[in-house]
C-alpha cells in the first residue's frame, strides 16, 4: 500500500508555481522568470501595453501605458511540472479538472474492484490493479493535456480499486482480534506512501522523471501472484476447498500453530467449513438479495453514510487548516500529524470496548469541537486551534475505525461489492470537501459537525461487531444475530481446544 499510495497522490502536484507573463517587446524566448520592471498592478494572466515600440532599449516601469491584453504566452519560473509542459498558467479550470478526473476514476474503480474481489477473488483483483498502476508512465508521453488527462482517468480506474480489494483481503486473513490492527496498518502504508512521495518530490522535480520513479515499481507486484495468498474464507464461499485447504496448510507451517498438518487433511469438507463459521449456501447472492435482506440494507445505509462523513470532515478540515489564525504551514502540518496519535487511540478504544460506542462518542466529539471552533473568535487563536485539532484527531480514529467496522459488518459472499459501494459514498466526501473553503468558516464548521453528529445517531441501528466472527453468507443474518454469533464464538474458546480455536 506504501508503493501503490505514490502514483495515486501525483495529481495533487498540479499547482501553480512562479509564472509572468511573456512580453515579445521586454522578453526573448530564452527569457528567465526573473523580471524587474513587471508593474506590480498587472497579474499573470494580463499582458501590460507599452507606450511605444522599444528598439534595442530595456523595458522599465514607465514603459507602459497603464492598459492592459489578454496574455497568450507566459515564461515560467521553471519547466518541472505540467503546468509549464501544457502551457495551463491561466486556465485554473484545467488544472482542477486533473485531479476531479482521477477521483471520478477512483470512485469507480472502488465499487468495480469490489464487485470484480467478489467474483474473481481478493488476490486477483489487487495484483492486477496494483500492476495497472504501470499505466502511469504513459503521462510521460502524452503530446497534449487531454492525452494527459485521459492517462489519468485510466490510470485510476485500473489502480484505484487496490484499496478496496487490499483492504477486504487484509481483514479476511487477520485474526478476529487483530482486524482493526490490520486496518491500522493498512492506514499507516497510505501515509507512509505520502511522506515517501513528498520526500522524492524534493529530491526529484521534475514531474516526467518522478512519474517513472513512482509508477514503474509496480511491474514488482507481478511477483504478489506467487508471494501472496487468497483469502481462505473467499475460497471456501467458493467451495475451492482443496486451495483453501492449502493455504491454512502454510498458515500453520509459517506461524507454528499448534495444529498437525494431518489433521487439515484428514477434516472434512463440512469441518472446514466451520472452521470459518460457514454453513451451506445453495443460494445466489448478489444485489437481488441484498436488497430482500432488510437488516443488511439498513447497515449498508448507515455505513455508507459513516465513510461519507468521515471522508468529507477527514479532508474537509485538512483544507480548511489554512484559514486558521496562525502561519498556515504550521496549522496544515498539525492537522495532518493529527491523524497517527488518531489511528493509535482508534487502535485501542476498538479493541478494548468495542466499535460502536468509541465510533458514536467520537463523530459526536468531532461534531461539538467542529461548532465550537467555528463560534470561537480569531482572538483566542489557541483555543480555536486547539478545537479544531480535537476535530481532526476525532476524525482521524474513526476514520480506519469506520472502515473496519464496516467490513466486518458485510457478509463474505458479497463484502467486496458492498465495500464498494460504501467507497463510493466516501470519494463523494472527497469531492465536496475541496468546496468547503468557498463558505464561512462558521458554515463550514457547521456542516462537518451536522454530518458527524448524524452519522452519531445512525450507528444507533447496527450491532456491536467485536470478538464474533465474520459474517459469510447473507443467510446467516437471518439465522442469529452477531451477538448471538460472538457469544457462540467465546463460548467455543473456553471450552475446547479444537482447530477453530488455536485458528
Amino acid at each position: 500500500m506504501t508503493l501503490l499510495q505514490l502514483p495515486q497522490i501525483h495529481h495533487e502536484e498540479v499547482r501553480v508555481k512562479k509564472v509572468t507573463c511573456r512580453v515579445p517587446e521586454c522578453d526573448s524566448l530564452n527569457s528567465t522568470y526573473n523580471v524587474t520592471w513587471w508593474p506590480a498592478s498587472v497579474d499573470e494572466c494580463s499582458k501590460p501595453v507599452l507606450n511605444q515600440t522599444l528598439d534595442d532599449v530595456l523595458c522599465t516601469n514607465d514603459s507602459f501605458a497603464g492598459s492592459r491584453e489578454k496574455c497568450t504566452d507566459w515564461i515560467y519560473e521553471n519547466h518541472d511540472t505540467i503546468i509549464s509542459e501544457y502551457d495551463l498558467a491561466c486556465q485554473p479550470w484545467k488544472r482542477t479538472m486533473v485531479g476531479t478526473i482521477h477521483n471520478i476514476g477512483m470512485a469507480l474503480a472502488e465499487m468495480a474492484a469490489g464487485w470484480l474481489a467478489d467474483i474473481y477473488g481478493r488476490k486477483f483483483t489487487t495484483v492486477i490493479c496494483a500492476i495497472g498502476c504501470i499505466i502511469g508512465n504513459f503521462k510521460t508521453l502524452a503530446p497534449n493535456y487531454n492525452t494527459y488527462v485521459s492517462i489519468e482517468f485510466i490510470e485510476a480506474l485500473i489502480c484505484g480499486g487496490v484499496y478496496t480489494s487490499g483492504g477486504v483481503l487484509m481483514l479476511e486473513i487477520a485474526g478476529s482480534d487483530q482486524r482493526l490492527l490490520a486496518g491500522v496498518v493498512f492506514a499507516y502504508a497510505v501515509y507512509m506512501g505520502e511522506a515517501i512521495f513528498a520526500l522524492i518530490g524534493m529530491a526529484v522535480p521534475y514531474w516526467k522523471s518522478l512519474i517513472q520513479i513512482i509508477c514503474t515499481p509496480s511491474l514488482l507486484f507481478f511477483f504478489y501472484f506467487i508471494s501472496i495468498h487468497e483469502s481462505p474464507r473467499w475460497l471456501i464461499i467458493k467451495d475451492r476447498i482443496d486451495e483453501a485447504r492449502d493455504i491454512l496448510k502454510n498458515m500453520v507451517r509459517m506461524n507454528k500453530l499448534n495444529v498437525d498438518e494431518d489433521e487439515l487433511n484428514n477434516i472434512d469438507n463440512e469441518k472446514l467449513k466451520a472452521l470459518y463459521s460457514y454453513g451451506d449456501s445453495t443460494k445466489k447472492q448478489g444485489l437481488k438479495q441484498i436488497y430482500q435482506c432488510k437488516k443488511l440494507l439498513l447497515w449498508v445505509l448507515v455505513s455508507s453514510f459513516c465513510r461519507f462523513t468521515v471522508s468529507f470532515v477527514y479532508y474537509g478540515l485538512l483544507i480548511n487548516s489554512v484559514v486558521l489564525p496562525g502561519d498556515k504551514y504550521t496549522n496544515f502540518l498539525l492537522a495532518a500529524v493529527m491523524s497517527f496519535p488518531g489511528e493509535l487511540i482508534s487502535l485501542f478504544l476498538m479493541n478494548k470496548i468495542g466499535r460502536k460506542l468509541p465510533l458514536m462518542v467520537g463523530f459526536l466529539l468531532c461534531g461539538i469541537s467542529c461548532v465550537a471552533s467555528g463560534y470561537v473568535s480569531n482572538e483566542h487563536a489557541w483555543l480555536k486551534i486547539c478545537l479544531f485539532l480535537v476535530g481532526k484527531l476525532v476524525t482521524a480514529a474513526c476514520y480506519t475505525g469506520t472502515l473496519t467496522y464496516s467490513m466486518e459488518l458485510f457478509p463474505t459472499s458479497v463484502r467486496g461489492s458492498l465495500i464498494g459501494l460504501c467507497t463510493l459514498a466516501a470519494c463523494l466526501g472527497n469531492m465536496l470537501a475541496p468546496l468547503t473553503p468557498l463558505l464561512t468558516p462558521l458554515l463550514s464548521s457547521i456542516l462537518f459537525a451536522s454530518s458527524a453528529v448524524i452519522s452519531s445517531v445512525l450507528l444507533i441501528f447496527t450491532p456491536e461487531t467485536k470478538g464474533a466472527p465474520l459474517i459469510d453468507t447473507i443467510e446467516q443474518i437471518y439465522d442469529k444475530s452477531l451477538s448471538e454469533r460472538k457469544k457462540q464464538n467465546e463460548n467455543s474458546k473456553e471450552n475446547s481446544e479444537s482447530m477453530n480455536t488455536r485458528f
